[in-house]
This record gives structure tokens, sequence and C-alpha cells, in this order.
């Protein structure tokens, strides 16, 4: 199977450096932001380390949508939430896309695969959710974080059909890449599993400028998790979305997950840092909206979009505290 990745940011970077490395698969990148591109023919490839630790060049090949003469058998999307649109617009002008090709997911928030689905036959569309943590500290500069082999993804076809030929090899593939997939039979609430781990932690984190570990510390953040999800799972529930994991599961799962990411950002607070719009509306937005739509009002997740937004606001008072590579010995991850 040959690949092309849409997105050579953070996640595009770790999918398509593991498929390389790992499964011995042909990988292209289509990239728009040209700092990016620049500097990742300048040096050669990406720089990559895992928990700041042995970083070395990848070489990769990589392409604006204008430059691609490929067709790879599946494409990989990763982009941010309020890129993706004009995005899958310049990809479709450039003509890069197939009526033969399938495509993969993995993005936070929710939104994405009905923009997807304008592009690709839907049983062409295959869904999925990543618990991977990875920095993008700038252009052509990435960190894999947690231990190699802790990679858990899960993945369901857009149809919710049984998985075909294609979308089998795909989970091989990934397999063999060490990103650790796992099949779902409701693509839904599979994805909305993950939406609201995300509106905890990649929230509250972003909000209060806190690495994960940092987060935990807080003796009241059990007591806030089971509030949020409380009214997640309520909504999602009246929508007729069943998530995987129990209520309780997933207030254990923001303890033992941010114990294993402890010095990580989330992505939403690295866009945060950075000055660029967070993904607030898709996550805890989406949630809202939910609930709105079948008549359930989820008061806490509309408060806490507001107060991200607030946050925005504010930097133009104030700077966020930089999200850099740690340097301090005890703060590399153990």
């Amino acid at each position: 199977m040959k690949y092309g990745i849409i997105g050579a940011g953070a996640m595009g970077v770790r999918y398509g450096v593991m498929l390389q490395e790992n499964a011995g698969v042909d990988v292209d990148f289509v990239e728009t932001w040209e700092p990016n591109i620049n500097k990742i023919r300048e040096q050669g490839g990406v720089s990559v380390a895992r928990d700041h630790q042995n970083r070395r060049v990848v070489p990769i090949n990589i392409y604006r949508p204008e430059e691609y003469q490929g067709h790879p058998d599946v494409w990989i999307v990763f982009k941010k939430q309020m890129q993706l649109a004009d995005e899958l617009d310049r990809d479709e002008s450039a003509r890069i896309f197939h009526d033969d090709q399938y495509v993969f997911s993995a993005m936070n928030g929710m939104g994405h695969f009905e923009k997807i689905a304008k592009y690709f036959p839907k049983d062409h569309i295959i869904c999925g959710t990543a618990m991977i943590a990875t920095r993008m500290d700038g252009p052509a500069d990435v960190d894999f974080m947690g231990a190699e082999g802790d990679e858990v993804m899960h993945m369901a076809r857009y149809t919710n059909e049984r998985p075909d030929a294609t979308t089998q090899a795909v989970f091989d593939d990934f397999t063999k890449a060490k990103l650790g997939p796992v099949f779902a039979d409701d693509w839904k609430g599979m994805c909305m599993s993950k939406v609201v781990f995300n509106a905890v932690t990649n929230t509250l984190c972003t909000m209060f400028e806190m690495q994960m570990g940092q987060f935990i510390e807080y003796p009241g953040v059990r007591e806030m998790s089971r509030q949020l999800f409380d009214e997640a799972y309520d909504a999602c529930e009246r929508a007729g979305i069943y998530l995987i994991p129990t209520r309780q599961e997933q207030v254990d799962s923001v303890i033992t997950v941010s114990k294993e990411y402890k010095y990580h950002y989330p992505s939403m607070y690295q866009d945060f840092s950075k000055g660029r719009p967070t993904e607030v509306d898709y996550i805890n937005g989406y949630i809202a909206k939910i609930g709105r739509e079948h008549d359930y009002i989820c008061r806490t997740h509309e408060f806490v979009v507001h107060e991200v937004h607030m946050a925005e606001m504010m930097r133009k008072y104030h700077q966020p505290q930089e999200n850099v590579a740690d340097t301090n010995a005890e703060k590399v991850r153990v």
C-alpha cells in the first residue's frame, strides 16, 4: 500500500514516519504551510525526537498540492478543523484525489468526516481516533511523546460496515507501523469517546496553561471530569450515540493518561501558546451542539467554550507560557 499524508504537522509526521520506518511502505506528504515545506527541504527531512531524546533528521518526500503527481492508495488527513475545508478545496483543485482512493483521518474534534465525504465515497472513508501524544515545536521539528509501543488508536468504517480488503490492509500496515490499531463497530461512538476525553484534558489544561501531570495534581480533577463527562454522555445518549468506555472508565482514564504523558501539553494548548485559534468549538462546542439538538443543555461545556475564547482574547494582554522542549533533566519523561 502507498500512503499520502495531507498535513505534515505533528500527527501527520508521526503516522508517516512510523509507516515508513516500521511498516516499510511508501509515503508522500502533501503540505501547504510554506515554512514547514521550506525547512524540510532545507534540512533534508523532518527533525524527529522521542521524549526529547535521540533527535534525528528523517528524509521524507514533501510536495505542495499543485506539485504532486503521485497516486497513493490511501490518503491520511491530519489538519486543524478550522483549516480542513480550504485544504480539501485546494487539494481537489490540484486534482490529487481519485475515485479509487481511500481516506483515513484521526483528527481531534468532530465535523471533519462530513467535509471529507464531499470528496470521497462514504464506503472509502475510514474514521479513526488516536490516543497518541505528539508535539510540533516549530517547522519540521516534531517530538513523539511516550515510549514506543504505547501507541493506541481506533478505526472504523464511515458506513459502520465490516472491514473490507483495503480497510484490513490499512489496519495491517498500522499494526506493522506499531501504531496500535483496534477495530471499532461504530464510528460515532468511537470518535465521540475521544472528543469527550479531550473536552476535559485539552480544554482545562489550555485554560490554565498546564501540562497534563500538573493538571492531575489538583485534588478536584475527578469531580470536575465527572461533571463534564456526565453532561457529554447525557447529550450523546439522547442523540443515540453510545461511547466505548463507561463514564467511570473515562474519569479513570484522565488520571492514567495524564500520568503517562505528565510533561505533555495537549494539542489545544500547543495552538493556544502559538497564538492560533483553538479547536474548542469542535470539541466542547460540538458536545454542546449535540445537546441543544436533542433538547439538553450542556451548561458546563457551553461555559467552558466561552472561557477558552476569553483566554484566547487575553493573549493580547500577556503571552502564554512558552511551549518549548523541556531542557531540565528532571523534566524528561522516565
